[in-house]
């Protein structure tokens, strides 16, 4: 197999920094803090539509929140992305002209394409509302979800300037306060008014996701320079070049779970689609921390060492040991117990959708190995290929959930989830195995052997050993989870980071 040469592991080493290579786990810490209270925040809000909104009520919320998150996509054309690594290589230059004029450029035209968006969506409700349910009865919900796209997209440009200066302890907060503050006024909505409700309980969220977004990212010092907004239209051609590529590969993974719940009314009903959102919330609670920290501090590093295949690679397999380290004891926890982790987080009546939660928690472990691979293209820019690997997901997807249904009913969807993260891993390491040189470093290979024969077996001894089962897989668990404590707390990255710390000191 191969892998950087010491000689240029060292150079990189040397380049990143003593630190560089525990920022991801410290970063992953900073970014948890606030995450498990946003966690908790969902558990709430979720358990409380469960119990008032059934699932019906659970799959309307899916649904409208698929069409909200795919509009936002469109309307923000990948910028939020592209402005992020655009910042990052701007601060780690050291370019104040740069960041100001790419700072000012992304708020201008997040908000001109919010308003766009918003008012697209606005005109084309009724035809949306068709397409999806068939029926004009939720023409005026999706006109006024329209709201949501103004919001996200407006957050979504500051989270960019936060994101690409790394200002993780202001991400942190973003990250608690507007979930805490929607949570806190949008409840009471969906206690009185039920289904009716589920609308402004978007918004809400949404509203207060960007007041929290507009508050920190006004605390990062940039040096102000006027520039006009023809200006900032010329600034923002590179982004938007960039982000349209990202915008097109993004859509379409957005757009993947909106065709999913089409399929599941058409052959299902929407109980099934709230018994799908149910499994897809669950399966990422744990490792959505990882999945946090990717998005918020790995993407602007790596991006910052995109210049060098070398110091990619070594990023990349730091993310990669970290990430599946911290997701393997919730991942084999879930596992062992998904029939009662169901029934805390929402009711006996969302029971069928266990099978569903145990296939996806399998490939959610895939993607702590993935994701760090694609945010590679993401990182260097390789739009056409970024489209391409999200396009085959997609499509591998919706094939499979089709072929699932069919065959084997609700289960079938999480079984479809499973196969095309298989071959999406297949995919994508080839891609930047060829193009970039990365592979797998020889403790990372070791870590992922182990990771895959712990939930293979906690998997079959709960389908072919029912009786013992529980007892064998709290055993797997425990081993697991000090196995992976043994490797964070004395592995030798970890050793250097404290001397690191102490010569800072």
């Amino acid at each position: 197999m191969l892998k950087p040469s010491a000689e240029d592991e060292m150079k990189a080493n040397a380049r990143l920094g003593d630190s560089s290579n525990f920022q991801t786990l410290k970063s992953t810490f900073i970014m948890g803090g606030s995450s498990i209270i946003n966690i908790v925040l969902g558990i709430i809000r979720n358990k409380v539509i469960a119990l008032l909104l059934n699932p019906a009520g659970m799959g309307l919320t899916g649904l409208y929140q698929s069409i909200s998150n795919l509009a936002c996509t469109i309307s923000g054309m990948g910028i939020n992305e592209s402005g992020a690594r655009q910042v990052a290589i701007a601060f780690q230059d050291g370019n104040e002209s740069v960041i100001s004029r790419t700072s000012r450029s992304l708020r201008r035209i997040a908000f001109l394409t919010g308003i766009v968006g918003t008012a697209v969506l606005l005109l084309l409700s009724k035809w949306v509302g068709f397409f999806t349910f068939h029926n004009n009865e939720h023409t005026i919900d999706i006109a006024l979800l329209s709201l949501t796209i103004l919001f996200f997209t407006i957050s979504g440009g500051q989270l960019a300037l936060i994101q690409g200066a790394r200002k993780i302890p202001y991400l942190a907060n973003v990250n608690m306060l507007g979930p805490l503050w929607g949570t806190l006024l949008s409840l009471p909505i969906i206690y009185f008014l039920g289904v009716r409700g589920i609308v402004s309980y978007l918004i809400i969220m949404s509203g207060t996701s960007m007041a929290a977004s507009w508050w920190y990212s006004r605390k990062i010092r940039i040096v102000e320079e006027k520039t006009s907004w023809h200006d900032s239209f010329i600034d923002a051609k590179p982004l938007m070049s960039l982000g349209a590529a990202l915008m097109v590969g993004t859509i379409i993974g957005y757009g993947t779970p909106y065709f999913l719940r089409i399929l599941l009314i058409r052959f299902l009903g929407l109980d099934a689609v709230g018994e799908f959102q149910a499994a897809s919330i669950l399966s990422t609670v744990y490792v959505g921390i990882l999945f946090k920290a990717m998005a918020t501090d790995f993407y602007p590093r790596l991006s910052a060492a995109s210049r060098s295949d070398v110091e990619s690679c070594l990023l990349v397999n730091e993310q990669i040991e970290a990430g599946l380290l911290l997701a393997i004891p919730g991942v084999l926890i879930t596992l062992t117990f998904a029939p009662l982790v169901m029934i805390i987080f929402y009711s006996s009546k969302f029971l069928p959708a266990v099978d569903v939660l145990r296939w996806q928690v399998l490939g959610v472990l895939l993607q702590v190995i993935t994701w760090p691979m694609g945010y590679v293209l993401r990182a260097k820019a390789a739009g056409g290929l970024f489209v391409v690997t999200e396009l085959f997901a997609s499509i591998s997807y919706l094939v499979g959930t089709w072929v699932g249904i069919r065959q084997f009913g609700l289960p079938g969807i999480g079984a479809a989830f499973f196969v095309y993260n298989i071959l999406y891993f297949i995919l994508i390491y080839r891609i930047v195995h060829v193009k970039y040189k990365f592979a797998f470093l020889k403790n990372n290979v070791q870590v992922l052997v182990l990771a895959f024969i712990l939930t293979g077996a906690v998997l079959l001894t709960t389908y072919f050993s029912p009786r013992y089962s529980l007892l064998i897989n709290i055993a797997l668990t425990i081993a697991a989870c000090l196995y992976s404590y043994k490797k964070l707390a004395f592995s030798h990255w970890i050793a250097r980071f404290v001397n690191a710390l102490k010569r800072k000191g």
